[in-house]
């Protein structure tokens, strides 16, 4: 009798396990990026099956209707042509609040008050791109007068005319009105001013525009309110049903999301974009399972973790997302 049972167990099992097939795929000329993400979708090997199960997970956070929708990522991103597609997924209403870094800030002011930032290589030699005034970030160069200069400049018109409105300010309000002065339609500061979506940066400090609240601050009287920024977090997601985030990086923008989830017993959706580790013991490596011990994410919540290039792998997500929710893509699950 034992053994009947184990060897019904065991083919059950055996059942459960291999009931998907991998399929074969093809490309061509005229494939659309859905048949591609589709075909993913049921060939596997070995990321491609994470990016089409990251776009579901969206998918599925975007039509809840009832869930707080979080997107964090870092400042870096915002130097490369990925900041059009964060700001288009806040403009389309992907995500109700964004948790980001005063890098974010800074990239964003500079360029969307028409500053350029240009194409570059890994290899240049730094010593001679400081000669020349020059930053290189990865492979991407920044001439000095676009970055610094460009920044304190909005910073201080900004300040000196709220400061002569009151003297006291939470810094997503800052940046609320900071979006409010520039027009640039890739500026994710802008999109977020536009769809109403507050921007949490609590290392607002750690950059160029936080620099400058510092210095404006001696002067002005000018005073900047974290903890009121933190309250604004914590009524979100005590107000909220379910929360979601897509989490791009790591750092304190993918902390602070999972910090705050805790509070509401865990994210029910997360998807996490990174190419960093776990085996270091960092945050910025640390998979979602590690998450559940913290009840940082429920231990039933849709999760996935995509290992690569966020500017390859990202705007591949969003897409996935938007073939869904046009249909492009079947409903299969």
């Amino acid at each position: 009798m034992y053994r009947v049972l184990q060897d019904d167990l065991y083919n059950k099992m055996r059942k459960e396990l291999l009931k998907e097939e991998i399929r074969d795929y093809t490309v061509s000329t005229d494939m659309t990026i859905c048949d591609l993400l589709e075909a993913w979708s049921k060939a596997y090997g070995f990321m491609p099956s994470h990016v089409y199960r990251a776009s579901r997970i969206i998918y599925e956070m975007v039509k809840s209707g009832d869930t707080v929708k979080v997107l964090a990522f870092t400042g870096n991103l915002v130097a490369t042509g990925l900041r059009g597609v964060l700001a288009q997924v806040i403009r389309e209403g992907f995500f109700d609040v964004v948790i980001t870094t005063c890098g974010t800030v800074d990239h964003d002011i500079a360029r969307g008050t028409g500053n350029k930032y240009y194409a570059g290589e890994w290899l240049l030699d730094d010593a001679a791109l400081n000669d020349l005034r020059i930053h290189r970030l990865g492979n991407i160069l920044i001439p000095v007068e676009s970055y610094g200069v460009a920044i304190e400049k909005f910073a201080q018109n900004l300040l000196d005319d709220l400061v002569s409105k009151k003297k006291e300010w939470a810094p997503s309000d800052i940046l609320y009105e900071a979006g409010k002065r520039l027009s640039d339609p890739n500026s994710i500061l802008r999109a977020c001013y536009e769809k109403k979506v507050p921007v949490f940066a609590p290392g607002i400090f750690d950059g160029a525009f936080g620099t400058q609240l510092v210095l404006h601050s001696q002067f002005s009287g000018l005073k900047v309110d974290l903890i009121s920024d933190e309250k604004k977090l914590l009524d979100l997601v005590f107000k909220s049903e379910k929360m979601g985030a897509l989490i791009v990086g790591g750092g304190i923008s993918k902390h602070h999301t999972i910090w705050f989830a805790q509070f509401k017993e865990g994210l029910d959706y997360a998807v996490y974009v990174t190419t960093a580790v776990e085996y270091d013991g960092s945050l910025s490596g640390a998979h979602p399972r590690e998450a559940i011990s913290w009840g940082k994410i429920k231990p039933r919540a849709r999760q996935v973790v995509v290992y690569g290039d966020a500017t390859i792998a990202l705007p591949l997500i969003v897409a996935g997302t938007k073939c869904l929710l046009e249909g492009s893509i079947e409903d299969r699950h």
